[in-house]
């Protein structure tokens, strides 16, 4: 099997697999609720008599079988968009208010179909058992991954390798990153809230101010990433919204706070947590307030397994050259893919698409992207889902 033969296939369902995506693109749904695009997607696996089954009430999966018994593989997209208001004006523009593919997870199922469709076709060139899995509810805790876990989808037999591919607008369309090792943080959520004793702002010697609480709160917690975390791990702690129901000259009785925690070591990521409450705790009480404090945990790290990362990288150079694949820096934000990555040898990589108007980041309202990536990502996926099936 030669890079070329991809290549070949993938450009002739490069219209159609277009297509798929602005069609998904166009009606987007929300975590779990992805009824209406599980059942297109299911329409289309039907069209080409590739088996399938439901799973997890929006989710889909299936099998490949190669030429002979070899290693099992799972490669995974995503199917759910993200509550936001899409303000781009293409023709194939969400018809949800509200609603909007805005994290590529529609370039996501594209991508897959068209790898699966030519996975199907070159059958005889790999070996083993890849199962597809289009999964529900990655923006949402606890995530769909965690969802398929728990069914036991994965439990008999345990996959030898697990990827999936995912959108990147900060490279151009063409161009493919790979990271070994630890690539993306930790996700938990933190909501306190802190009791006082409200009143007039002129008499504050008469009230205990959560306000005032809330600040030293925010500003000691910091210790946590600065002091208490060693400094070759990276971690941050944010608090994007405060919510003080006063006025100029009313201090309100209690105060909110909600934030995030990130950070790319389990281990520490515990201990950060237990310190989190424990210091919120002691300053709120050393002011004369108390607390309620509530940690959601989130997914966990994601970390790529690195010989096999390494392996797959080494695959994509032999793909499209090595001027076109990049080393990816660390990141901060989060990914229920971990989830599988804590089980199984996992990869997850990235797809060039953004480029000259498709510059928007992720989770941007006018987010969308260079339409050849889809080519490049249903070839890639292709390619190294067959390689890894070869042996390499």
């Amino acid at each position: 099997m030669q890079p070329d033969q991809i290549k070949t296939l993938a450009n002739q369902l490069s219209d159609e697999i277009i297509a798929i995506r602005r069609t998904i693109h166009a009606n987007p749904e929300l975590s779990f609720r992805e009824f209406k695009t599980a059942e297109f997607v299911e329409s289309i696996l039907d069209h080409w008599g590739i088996g399938h089954q439901r799973i997890v009430d929006t989710g889909i999966t299936g099998v490949l079988e190669g030429a002979r018994t070899g290693k099992y593989l799972v490669i995974r997209a995503d199917l759910d968009a993200l509550p936001i208001n899409e303000k781009n004006s293409c023709d194939y523009k969400s018809k949800n208010p509200g609603v909007m593919h805005a994290c590529g997870h529609d370039v996501h199922t594209a991508a897959l179909l068209g790898a699966i469709k030519i996975l199907s076709t070159l059958s005889n060139e790999w070996d083993g058992t890849i199962r597809f899995i289009f999964q529900p509810g990655e923006e949402m805790l606890p995530g769909g991954a965690q969802k398929i876990l728990a069914s036991g989808l994965l439990d008999h037999p345990e996959p030898d390798y697990i990827i999936a591919q995912h959108v990147y607008p900060e490279l151009p369309a063409g161009f493919f990153g790979f990271r070994e090792g630890a690539y993306m943080a930790s996700t938990d959520e933190i909501y306190f809230e802190v009791h006082g004793i409200g009143g007039h702002g002129a008499l504050p010697h008469k009230l205990i101010d959560p306000v005032l609480i809330a600040s030293h709160l925010i500003v000691g917690l910091q210790q946590i990433t600065s002091r208490r975390i060693p400094a070759d791990i990276p971690a941050v702690l944010s608090f994007g919204k405060v919510d003080a129901p006063g006025s100029t000259n009313v201090i309100p009785a209690s105060v909110k706070i909600e934030g995030t925690f990130r950070i790319m070591n389990e281990y520490w990521r515990k201990i950060a947590l237990e310190e989190i409450r424990n210091i919120a705790t002691g300053i709120v009480a050393s002011m004369g307030g108390t607390l309620d404090c509530r940690i959601v945990p989130g997914y966990p790290s994601l970390a790529n397994e690195p010989e096999l990362t390494g392996r797959l990288r080494q695959k994509a150079v032999e793909f499209v050259g090595n001027e076109n694949v990049e080393e990816l820096p660390m990141r901060m934000t989060g990914e229920d893919f971990s989830r599988y990555a804590q089980r199984f040898p996992a990869v997850f990589y990235r797809l060039g698409t953004g480029g000259g108007q498709f510059s928007n980041p992720v989770h941007h309202p006018e987010f969308d992207v260079d339409e050849t990536s889809l080519t490049h990502g249903m070839g890639m996926m292709a390619w190294l889902s067959a390689s890894l099936m070869k042996g390499l």
